[in-house]
């Protein structure tokens, strides 16, 4: 099969497929952690909360072209992540707040990017969406475990907007992005397209940049640590008396 036949949005994931394995296994190394600690799922939401604001600014700056048409509706995650945010930090979190440099980055490299061509902000929208609606589902649902098996992990009734879609069918959103991109790139030039793929890749190199950031994840490892070598001590402690 021709390239040119096979749907844009596979052409997308198949040549972003090597640094996405490794941005998975990155997210994996450090989110993992956020499934138990509310401190570094706080600081995952932080770091792309900007992210997520300025596409979906752009979306709006640009509704009447390609990007817009990307924009459906109940998609919107702004909000979430703040409420989510308040939540995690508190209702003053925002005063106090500013974008720490990979995140400041990021965003000068979607603002120049805007400038050149709007569309290419596609690729971003895509990639990052479609991975809220495919590995964010996962995240939310092993946390949503983890709370229910482990009593000494904080309940809670808050905290997960940016994952909730209510009653909106994550699968739709899905088929709908995938439609609208493919039918999107029908229309485009393969130059154009080439440089979709191109910005396919940065959204991965970029991702992992601020991904690296994420704080907190070796203090929760050590304290992990700990507590399975408190445990085993006192496990020692028993069977040696109940055998002695």
């Amino acid at each position: 099969m021709e390239e040119e036949q096979i749907p844009f949005t596979k052409q997308m994931r198949k040549a972003t497929r090597e640094i996405h394995d490794l941005s998975d296994a990155l997210v994996n190394a450090k989110l993992a952690f956020a499934l138990s600690d509310f401190d570094v799922w706080a600081e995952g939401l932080l770091i792309f909360y900007e992210i997520f604001r300025f596409l979906e600014e752009a979306m709006e700056r640009h509704k009447d072209s390609a990007l817009g048409e990307l924009m459906v509706d109940g998609m919107k995650r702004t909000e979430a992540f703040e409420k989510d945010l308040s939540f995690y930090l508190g209702d003053d979190w925002a005063s106090s707040y500013t974008p720490r440099e990979s995140v400041v980055k990021y965003l000068l490299y979607l603002r120049e990017l805007e400038k050149k061509d709007p569309d290419l902000l596609m690729a971003f929208v895509y990639h990052l969406y479609m991975g809220l609606w495919s590995g964010g589902q996962i995240l939310r649902k092993k946390r949503m475990v983890v709370r229910t098996v482990f009593p000494f992990v904080k309940e809670t009734l808050g905290g997960n907007d940016v994952t909730d879609f209510g009653n909106n069918s994550v699968s739709k959103f899905k088929r709908t992005m995938s439609t609208t991109m493919n039918k999107i790139a029908d229309t485009l030039s393969p130059e154009k397209k080439a440089k979709l793929i191109h910005e396919s890749k940065m959204v991965f190199v970029l991702n992992n940049e601020i991904i690296r950031t994420v704080r907190g994840t070796t203090q929760i490892l050590v304290k992990k640590v700990l507590i399975f070598s408190l445990f085993i001590a006192v496990l020692c402690i028993i069977i040696a008396y109940i055998f002695k």
